[in-house]
């Protein structure tokens, strides 16, 4: 290829529409830039040195020197809903609606953003408006998802039920809570007036196709152990007023061969199943092989307890020692000590409990140092946000997460 001389004349044109280009560019920031108010710039100042309330100020202003600044009406409302100022980022957000003038993708963020206000200010109703506005919008699954957080709250099972269908239509991915909110439906027909034994078996049946499609390829539950537990129990419940004894022991059983680390949780049911057969001492063999591999406080005073009522005392001791030495708990110590202590007073001559007697003001200062140290581990605790009850949940009262309680007080958790 030749090389003409001529060539070089583009060389200089060139570099000079490039100056100009730059130049232009220059003009247009600085344009752009003296256009913004000092307000704004003081915001920012005001944010890079952590004084957020100045700079929400500072930031109101310039959305009053210049209303067709929407995104400084979005910041500006979620940093009043941060602040729990709900009642001014309700008024941003409901200002940005009033204009005819919002195009149709703002005017469904400043619905979403407004339904965000009204949830978080407790005004469910309204709240459950605006986000049912907002089904065919590009906001459809996040509205779907808060409805449904919506209906939990008021305990409006059947209008859950038919979101999460909505939202699994829309997304085909399982909902693991399904189950539950139709454990909650069985629930509510056995605690009627007229228990709906019918209505409660159908929820059931229900919940438990729920748990199959949430299972793996070959039918099994990865998740919702404790649904399945769940079921098992309500089932148990609706077989104790039918009066089937025997398929209320077949339900309870079935959470001790399938689901072990539950057994604290239907082994009193499952005793006096038993008992009122005349096979208490049978069903106290069975719990007693149950806590051998896998053992748990809740276990361990059933079991104890029923050693001292059916045999001796002598025997629920040496049950009770072998399971401290294999499992040291304070809470098994606690409990243990507590029983004892009660039944020292006007004890048979010879018993274990007048042994005890003798030295009872000492054990029972022993018992009260250890109470006190265990009444925070005779607990239930969520995983997800720390939450302690003395009673098993099957949902959080603190965060409303499910299955986050495991079936253990807090000193097994340790």
């Amino acid at each position: 290829m030749n090389f003409e001389p001529w060539w070089l004349i583009f060389v200089p044109v060139l570099f000079g529409l490039g100056w100009v280009a730059a130049r232009v560019d220059i003009r247009q920031m600085l344009r752009e830039t003296r256009q913004l108010p000092d307000s704004y710039f003081r915001g920012l100042n005001f944010l890079l040195n952590e004084q957020p309330d100045r700079a929400i100020d500072a930031f109101v202003e310039v959305a009053k020197l210049d209303t067709e600044t929407i995104e400084l009406h979005f910041a500006l409302g979620n940093l009043f809903r941060r602040r729990g100022e709900i009642e001014r980022a309700i008024r941003v957000h409901q200002s940005l609606l009033s204009r005819a003038d919002l195009p149709a993708p703002q005017r469904e963020q400043a619905l979403y953003e407004l339904a965000q206000d009204f949830l978080k200010s407790g005004m469910l109703d309204r709240a459950e408006e605006a986000f049912r506005q907002l089904q065919d919008t590009r906001y459809a699954q996040q509205a779907l998802q808060a409805l449904i957080r919506i209906y939990e709250a008021g305990h409006d099972w059947p209008k859950a039920i038919e979101t999460v269908r909505m939202l699994r239509a829309m997304t085909n991915e399982p909902v693991p809570e399904l189950a539950h909110y139709y454990c909650e439906l069985a629930q509510m027909a056995l605690q009627a007036k007229t228990p709906d034994l019918l209505g409660a078996q159908e929820a059931l049946d229900a919940a438990e196709a729920a748990l199959q499609r949430q299972g793996g390829e070959d039918g099994t539950v990865q998740r919702g152990a404790a649904a399945a537990v769940r079921v098992a129990m309500l089932r148990a419940q609706i077989a104790a007023r039918q009066d089937d004894a025997k398929a209320e022991r077949l339900h309870l059983e079935s959470v001790l061969r399938e689901h072990p680390a539950y057994a604290g949780l239907v082994a009193e049911a499952l005793l006096q199943n038993y008992r009122a057969a005349g096979q208490a001492a049978e069903g106290l063999a069975q719990l007693q092989a149950q806590y051998v591999s896998q053992p748990s406080l809740d276990l361990f005073n059933i079991v104890f307890r029923e050693l001292r009522a059916q045999q001796s005392e002598g025997t629920a001791w040496s049950f009770a020692r072998s399971a401290l030495s294999r499992r040291p708990s304070l809470l098994g110590l606690d409990r243990l000590l507590e029983i004892e202590l009660a039944a020292t007073k006007d004890a048979p001559e010879g018993s274990v409990a007048a042994v005890i007697g003798g030295q009872h003001e000492d054990l029972a200062l022993l018992r009260t140092l250890i109470h006190k140290h265990t009444q925070r581990l005779d607990r239930y605790g969520c995983t997800a946000c720390g939450f302690q009850a003395r009673r098993f949940y099957w949902q959080c009262p603190g965060c409303n997460a499910w299955e986050t309680y495991p079936p253990r007080r807090l000193e097994e958790a340790q």
